[in-house]
């Protein structure tokens, strides 16, 4: 299909509106996709590289978005939307090639990332085929149409693999990701050795986490914490919420959506491991505000915080390479994610270069959740 590849603009969104609940229906959880001033922001702030796609008819037909953020040098891939009449011809492929390509044209990315629905092996495909390599898997990460499993991938610009600094070592059970990685990004993990896990921490007796949900002073507030860029980083997730450790030794702040049912802990102040022995609080609080999926983002060279995230039963789900960059080197990160849901793959068109990542999320997962004995049966 010869369509037109063009910048949406103002004029799109009635339009765009419609195609994508032509695609998803009501079940989109994204408010670029329903929100008319969500979009037109991203449309006019210069935040977002926007194509869409019109038939020679006039029709608009397709549509895909990178969102960036100043001061990142990361973009995410979303809204790729093919109407249903259109499929089968390659424009969700030409969509996301064209979209990336100009984003990585400003040479102000190092990396675009995308996280995909595994319905059906296509959209793995789409992305694999425009240069985006697997990352990891999310189980339970979004309420779609029911709770859905997702996939992590990422394209880079080039020469940035190439600048990653080293990690001497490793908690044990991130040993099993770094394989998969090092096989799905084609990078070498082998001189990160594994250390040993430390033991689990004990969770206090103190009152419960209180999670305080409102946005506008939680942003004031994660502001004067982290005033400086380089002292926060979760790429494109703003906190809407934070939660109080009851002796304030800590303040998490969280992008909580409860129609996704997720949670993202986007900092810790004053520093991620502060949170130790409190975690189960923590997912106490979120999952009554109706998240039940929870993902932390950390370095991979941190193993003082990795060690008491994974002792509260988070699981290491996916390594992003040479993720953030300082000075001239790009470091790894880990996302770390507990679901309080039951986990199932039986529909899951997981294809065989993410393979490896479910075996290795399957081995960690076992190792946190089953005794020594009923592993070893």
């Amino acid at each position: 299909m010869n369509a037109v590849l063009s910048p949406a603009s103002v004029q799109d969104i009635a339009e765009l509106r419609q195609l994508y609940f032509e695609v998803y229906g009501h079940g989109y959880p994204v408010p670029l996709g329903s929100d008319p001033v969500v979009m037109r922001k991203l449309i006019t702030d210069g935040t977002a590289y926007w194509l869409t796609a019109r038939a020679h008819a006039g029709d608009l037909v397709g549509s895909a978005v990178v969102l960036t953020e100043p001061g990142s040098r990361i973009g995410k891939l979303v809204g790729l939307a093919v109407h249903p009449g259109h499929r089968g011809g390659g424009l969700a492929s030409r969509l996301t090639g064209a979209v990336c390509d100009e984003a990585f044209a400003t040479g102000l990315l190092d990396s675009v990332y995308a996280t995909v629905r595994l319905v059906t092996e296509g959209p793995q495909q789409v992305v694999v085929r425009n240069g985006f390599r697997p990352l990891g898997l999310l189980p339970n990460a979004v309420e779609v149409e029911g709770c859905e499993t997702l996939a992590l991938f990422a394209r880079y610009a080039d020469g940035v693999l190439e600048r990653r600094a080293p990690v001497a070592s490793v908690p044990e059970r991130l040993s099993a990701l770094l394989s998969a990685a090092s096989r799905g990004v084609g990078i070498d993990y082998t001189r990160t050795r594994p250390a040993p896990c430390r033991g689990a921490a004990a969770a206090t007796e103190a009152e419960p986490v209180e999670l305080i949900a409102a946005p506008a002073f939680v942003r004031r507030r994660f502001l004067e914490l982290f005033p400086a860029p380089d002292d926060r980083f979760f790429p494109l997730h703003t906190p809407n919420a934070v939660l109080v450790a009851a002796d304030g030794r800590f303040e998490a702040y969280a992008d909580l959506d409860p129609v996704a049912g997720s949670c993202a802990l986007v900092a810790v102040h004053p520093r991620p491991s502060a949170v130790a022995g409190t975690l189960e609080a923590m997912i106490a609080s979120v999952t009554r505000a109706g998240a039940d999926y929870v993902e932390a983002l950390l370095p991979l060279a941190d193993t003082e915080a990795l060690a008491v995230f994974l002792a509260s039963g988070f699981v290491p789900s996916a390594v992003y390479p040479a993720m953030r960059r300082v000075h001239d080197r790009l470091h790894d990160y880990v996302v770390l994610s507990r679901t309080s849901r039951q986990i199932d793959f039986r529909t899951t068109a997981v294809s065989p270069l993410l393979q490896p990542y479910l075996a290795a999320y399957l081995s960690a997962w076992t190792t946190t959740y089953l005794p020594l004995h009923e592993v070893s049966r």
